[in-house]
């Protein structure tokens, strides 16, 4: 009896899907998005602590806000991406990042500044987790049809969105010759083309999805303690690599006295992802179950937190100095490549049928929450005069404690 076809897939021979369509389209959003993001992101802190003049744990703070903006209200748009489909949010928060990046480039108060970040925090918590949970939804259903494991589509996901952070800090880093202001304005004009890119291309309507009620679905989710665990765990992984833009920038400016090579180690975490993510995936999946994936990600980041640790106390300077770092940003990377897609994977599994968006939204909330005071407390612990190798070892404690939240099924 012939399998009936999967809506939404194409098959390029009888027996193996392609990505469809909508596939191929929310990929390259996740390029897009992060192109725009990535130009501005790497040099925020530089820019806050120097033309702005906020202290370390502020800068911290304001990190902080903007992740959990972002992050902690992905529910937020999970739940309206359930409820009305993906083409309105999205289209909307791309809207209000135009408006956040814009503003960001003319604020020069504290106030004015944490109204931008959160502005643009916000935006992405209405785009990201409609375009993330209907990925995942469209690669449930690319496996079930024979395609092969979720996995790898949403490897490829991670794979557009590190080929975007790998251009955006170049380009960030060569129009911040001019200033920063022309670095946020040009991140406010990829996105004014991705807005219309989407109003064009994106469906009206994709089956199957959107017209879930918004109340119902919370309390379900905050007793379900296996995704609980997850978004722990997750958490854990979303503070280890938001030390890119907090603790690696100072460890980069201590070592050869700025930050000019910050964009070249967040081009080489990139890079790496870029080349290596689909064959990583590929063979893990073939030997490690989706919870011994994530031990391994996390053991690889804690690792990577102790090589700084170990090399701070001799404060070595120049190309040796910075070597410290680039082996924190490798070991980070590796571990990025085991964690994101198999969380990612493991929701549908975890989610109330219909919630997807919901669950994905959760999972960065949840996370956003845990990097809200995991940021504050980290610009407090690196302003507070301790031996140099102490915030870093208290840093690689974090992913270990997580392995102990993982869920054990």
């Amino acid at each position: 009896m012939t399998r009936p076809p999967v809506p939404g897939l194409r098959r390029a021979a009888p027996d193996r899907p392609r990505l469809s369509p909508l596939l191929r389209l929310l990929i390259l959003t996740q390029l897009a998005f992060n192109v725009g993001f990535f130009i501005v992101l790497p040099f925020l802190a530089g820019h806050l602590g120097q033309a702005v003049g906020m202290a370390g744990w502020l800068v911290g703070l304001v990190l902080g806000l903007r992740t959990f903006s972002q992050q902690g209200l992905f529910v937020v748009g999970g739940a309206l991406a359930d409820r009305y489909g993906i083409r309105p949010v999205v289209l909307t928060g791309c809207v209000l990042r135009i408006a956040g990046f814009v503003w960001l480039g003319y604020a020069r108060e504290t106030a004015a500044v944490v109204g931008a970040v959160l502005l643009i925090g916000f935006a992405a918590a209405l785009f990201s987790p409609a375009v993330e949970s209907e990925v995942a939804r469209q690669a449930v259903l690319w496996e079930e049809s024979g395609g092969g494991s979720r996995t790898r589509v949403l490897a490829l996901l991670t794979v557009a969105g590190q080929a975007g952070a790998f251009v955006g800090p170049l380009l960030g880093a060569l129009l911040l010759s001019v200033d920063f202001r022309t670095v946020c304005l040009a991140g406010a004009g990829i996105f004014v083309l991705v807005l219309a890119g989407h109003a064009w291309l994106l469906p009206q309507h994709i089956p199957g999805q959107g017209g879930v009620r918004l109340r119902g679905g919370l309390g379900k989710l905050l007793r379900n303690r296996r995704f609980l665990a997850l978004c722990c765990a997750y958490g854990a992984y979303l503070l280890a690599y938001n030390q890119l833009y907090l603790a690696l920038p100072d460890e980069v400016e201590r070592a050869t006295g700025s930050q000019a090579a910050l964009a070249w180690l967040f081009a080489l975490s990139s890079l790496l992802v870029v080349i290596a993510q689909l064959p990583v995936t590929r063979w893990v999946g073939e030997r490690l179950t989706l919870r011994r994936s994530m031990v391994a990600g996390l053991l690889l980041i804690a690792a990577g937190f102790a090589v700084v640790a170990a090399a701070r106390p001799a404060d070595r300077t120049g190309t040796a100095g910075l070597l410290p770092a680039a082996g924190f940003v490798v070991l980070l990377t590796l571990g990025q490549m085991l964690v994101v897609p198999v969380a990612r994977a493991w929701v549908p599994d975890l989610a109330e049928e219909g919630r997807l968006g919901l669950y994905t939204g959760a999972l960065s909330s949840i996370s956003g929450l845990i990097v809200l005071i995991g940021s504050s407390a980290t610009g407090t612990l690196l302003d507070t005069g301790l031996p140099a190798a102490v915030p870093w070892l208290v840093l690689a404690a974090v992913p270990l404690a997580a392995i102990g939240a993982l869920p054990r099924r």
